[in-house]
């Protein structure tokens, strides 16, 4: 399963070197606007323990981890929603991912977090309106076409509804309600930029992460204040693209020189995880380890599929046990002595961490 999350921001602010850091790839960090015209893509492995652990247990040749996309998304300006700064181009890259992370300069004593964050949502509200009114008149020729046929024509209608209520809700820039109205009116209908989920990655100076010190940042502490704290990711892009060109050993040198003490580029692919309902099953062997990342309250058959669509067609029975139970064990041999691994069927719901061997026949 690809998990995509997108970089959004006002120019200027770090996004690109954020995206170098998350990416080790080398895209245009020069300090001036629209240096990124197109999106940038690329691929990040998921920081897993577990599967390190698995892999040793196991004696695996390969370790294969789970992984996600990060998109750069070029710095968005008022006006984008209607072309300016090529922003139509940046709207439909946004729509495409599944998390949007908002980078936010909090590296200025000057600068106003909370104003850019609205410019951005403004604009995304913006693009929704069109595509709401959009919408609204291709309807008006559908429900046209609907007469005499009363339930094609019902549900026309409803959707009508909806997108009425959205448009009056979305003008007063409301995208909490925008977002129960779209959870609660079981009815599909156009997506929205606006209720996409999100993180804010608040960018701050190398100095605020000497012992935390970043606590104390207003900008930090505002966006706290609004978004919560589970919310709001504390990084020094400068300072974690440095550490990504790093080996292990010293980027902790330069870690604990600089009193840091958790690299942001891990808590940010993580939140995102958590903010995704994702979780990661293993499948295990002596050829290779591999970390399979699927939606939480995934079943087993339709998680097999994430391996084959064979696994999944044919899906007969699965042998199941957690990482926690093999670790504690020491083998697999061992674990089968204790009892921990069981044979499910195609509805049961596999649990982060669990390690499965499917059974099928085609």
């Amino acid at each position: 399963m690809t998990i995509k999350a997108g970089l959004v921001g006002l120019p200027n602010i770090g996004k690109s070197t954020l995206f170098n850091a998350l990416t080790k790839s080398q895209v245009p960090a020069e300090n001036y606007p629209f240096c990124t015209i197109d999106p940038h893509l690329a691929i990040t492995h998921v920081p897993d323990p577990r599967l390190d652990e698995l892999a040793k247990i196991y004696g695996s040749q390969k370790i294969i981890p789970a992984t996600m996309s990060f998109v750069d998304i070029a710095g968005l300006v008022k006006g984008a929603s209607k072309g300016e700064g090529l922003g139509n181009q940046f709207l439909g890259t946004i729509r495409e991912v599944d998390l949007i992370l908002h980078v936010i300069n909090c590296f200025k004593e000057d600068a106003n977090p909370l104003d850019d964050f609205d410019t951005i949502i403004s604009e995304l509200i913006l693009k929704d309106l069109d595509s709401i009114e959009k919408r609204q008149a291709k309807l008006l020729g559908m429900v046209k076409a609907a007469q005499g046929k009363p339930v094609e024509k019902k549900a026309i209608e409803g959707e009508q509804q909806l997108l009425q209520q959205l448009a009056q809700v979305l003008d007063k820039q409301e995208v909490k309600k925008a977002q129960e109205l779209l959870f609660n009116a079981g009815v599909e209908t156009v997506p929205l930029l606006c209720s996409k989920k999100f993180l804010v990655v608040a960018n701050l100076t190398e100095q605020d992460f000497a012992e935390d010190a970043f606590v104390d940042n207003k900008h930090f502490q505002t966006l706290v204040a609004t978004f919560g704290k589970d919310r709001v990711i504390p990084v020094c892009a400068k300072t974690e693209y440095e550490l990504s060109v790093l080996d292990d050993a010293q980027a902790q040198e330069m870690m604990e020189m600089l009193g840091m003490k958790t690299q942001g580029l891990k808590l940010i692919i993580k939140k995102a995880y958590d903010e995704l309902a994702m979780i990661t099953f293993f499948t295990m062997g002596p050829k290779e380890a591999h970390a399979w990342p699927i939606k939480n309250g995934m079943t087993i058959r339709a998680a097999a599929g994430e391996i084959h669509s064979d696994l999944q067609r044919g899906f007969i029975c699965a042998e199941i046990f957690n990482y926690v139970d093999v670790k504690a064990a020491g083998s697999e041999a061992a674990l089968k002595t204790s009892g921990k691994m069981r044979t499910e069927g195609q509805d049961y719901l596999v649990q982060d961490g669990d390690i499965i061997n499917v059974k099928f026949n085609v």
